[in-house]
């Protein structure tokens, strides 16, 4: 029930922030996103997190493109500690026509998407922003569970130069052991 609680207000944010977006300039996707090399395991690094994802540990998100072009996103985390309880939500996505793959619709439920924009990409796809133009959630990606100081910092900058407010960003703790 509480799972579901998180979802509600998550749609009722997306819905009420999405008029709020119309003050600030469009955020900027990368031009091109080849979804096959994009698809796998992405490492939660960081957010500005939605109501359901606060307080997460060890957070990984999982894309899997669908035959039929939509993309499953799944996320997993633990709240509140490494052993906490086990948190996942599963919901498809859709690539909006002439985006270069990198705009998105997620649906939440029913017919409720959230806009999802990779803002930025390292080249390699090793790391990744994802924004909306609303400015309210932010999501620092990367394909390893800890980054250098060096990209951490240049990401923090990216981070700033969307418009987000940086003090709101929670680094997401990732405890997993080394292979």
């Amino acid at each position: 029930m509480r799972n579901r609680s998180c979802l509600v207000l998550l749609v009722l944010l997306s819905c009420v922030d999405a008029a709020g977006a119309g003050n600030l300039p469009q955020v900027q996707s990368v031009p091109y996103v080849d979804l096959p090399r994009f698809m796998g395991q992405w490492y939660l690094i960081a957010t500005i997190p939605t109501a359901f994802e606060r307080d997460a540990w060890n957070a990984v998100q999982t894309y899997a493109l669908q035959a039929d072009g939509t993309i499953l996103t799944s996320l997993s985390f633990h709240k509140s500690a490494s052993d906490g309880p086990l948190k996942y939500i599963q919901a498809p996505a859709y690539v909006r026509a002439g985006s270069g793959n990198a705009i998105w619709a997620v649906r939440l439920f029913g017919p409720i998407k959230a806009q999802y924009v990779v803002a930025w990409l390292q080249f390699d796809y090793s790391m990744m922003i994802v924004a909306r133009d609303a400015r309210d959630y932010v999501w620092v990606f990367s394909r390893t569970p800890a980054v250098s100081e060096a990209d951490w910092s240049a990401v923090r900058e990216r981070v700033i130069s969307l418009g987000y407010d940086i003090s709101k960003l929670y680094e997401v703790p990732q405890t997993w052991a080394p292979k």
